[in-house]
């Protein structure tokens, strides 16, 4: 069996018998004690025939029971298997939170070791260089967008996350050459996604995916990051959606590692003068028509921040400030 046994588990579970997915759930929530097990106690501990767990053996490509454990102790020799997560109602607190821990620390064990290293560098120089980047997702996928915008917000990068799919229209319109989206799913086949993933790569934007590959939405974009893990639907708790988080953090601190040195860099040719990233002289432009109102509203607040930034110039300046509410 492959390295990624659990993985596989996982993934062929929905291609089981009914009968044979008992198996593999008690395969993977308690391994160790499956090792030690007969073809009867594993029939018995899972509440199926014994012809059952033959065959769920010969289905994973094994040519039996014993043929199954081999390579299943093995693969536990090699390294700690953090079982999928599982709650019952007799469980503590404590096994529980064992459980959910050691789920999500598999999860990203499993997302770590099969990230294309290349691919992440190609990644992180896009988004370094890039002069806009744009996050978008729907539901948790959304959440996880908001978390990496938050992060990059912090670099001084123009920098904003959609999760409505008007504005990912009107954003990716708006795009250029030099912009980067990061389109981020845990399905890769959201329709309204691809949809604003195809309008960003026709106005020239470079588009990043976190999505399974073989998904529509990995052949859709330019750089695909794959994020292959198991959801399990049966549970409230995703702990997957820390595997989409960690490689935008792994992006973040390549950017931030690359802005820190281009940082040094400009200033030792300057003597020392860093060069503002954003200008005084530029000024944010409005992308979209606003309503007279609305447009009213945006000015007021305006120039009510203007005012308190010079309210220490004088007490005229602050009467003017009153009647900009007027």
């Amino acid at each position: 069996m492959s390295h990624a046994i659990f993985d596989d588990l996982r993934s062929r579970m929905e291609n089981f018998r009914r009968s044979e997915q008992k198996v593999a759930r008690y395969v993977l929530r308690h391994p160790e004690e499956v090792i030690h097990m007969r073809i009867v106690d594993l029939a018995s501990e899972s509440s199926v025939s014994e012809p059952t767990v033959v065959r769920f053996c010969r289905a994973m490509g094994f040519a039996g029971f014993q043929d199954f454990k081999l390579q299943l102790a093995q693969r536990l020799a090699t390294g700690t298997q953090f079982a999928q997560f599982s709650m019952n109602d007799s469980d503590s607190v404590a096994e529980f939170s064992h459980s959910l821990f050691d789920s999500t620390i598999g999860t990203l064990l499993s997302v770590r070791d099969r990230l294309d290293a290349e691919a992440v560098a190609r990644a992180i120089h896009s988004l370094a260089s890039a002069s806009r980047v744009e996050f978008y997702g729907y539901g948790a996928s959304g959440a996880v967008a908001h978390d990496a915008q938050h992060k990059f917000f912090r670099l001084q990068i123009s920098t904003a996350a959609y999760t409505d799919p008007h504005m990912q229209n009107m954003s990716a319109v708006t795009l250029g050459p030099r912009d980067v989206v990061v389109a981020i799913s845990q399905t890769g086949r959201t329709k309204a996604l691809i949809a604003s993933v195809r309008l960003a790569r026709d106005a020239g934007a470079t588009v990043i995916g976190l999505c399974p590959s073989g998904s529509p939405l990995a052949d859709e974009v330019t750089l695909p990051l794959h994020i292959d893990v198991h959801e399990d639907t049966d549970r409230d708790l995703h702990p997957d959606e820390l595997a989409y988080r960690a490689p935008g953090d792994r992006r973040y601190a390549g950017g931030r590692s690359r802005q820190g040195a281009r940082t040094q860099a400009q200033g030792a040719a300057g003597g020392g003068q860093e060069e503002p990233r954003h200008p005084a002289h530029r000024r944010p432009r409005l992308r979209y028509p606003l309503s007279t109102a609305r447009a009213s509203s945006v000015l007021k607040a305006s120039a009510r921040y203007v005012c308190a930034r010079k309210a220490g110039a004088g007490k005229s300046r602050a009467g003017r400030c009153d009647k900009v509410d007027a």
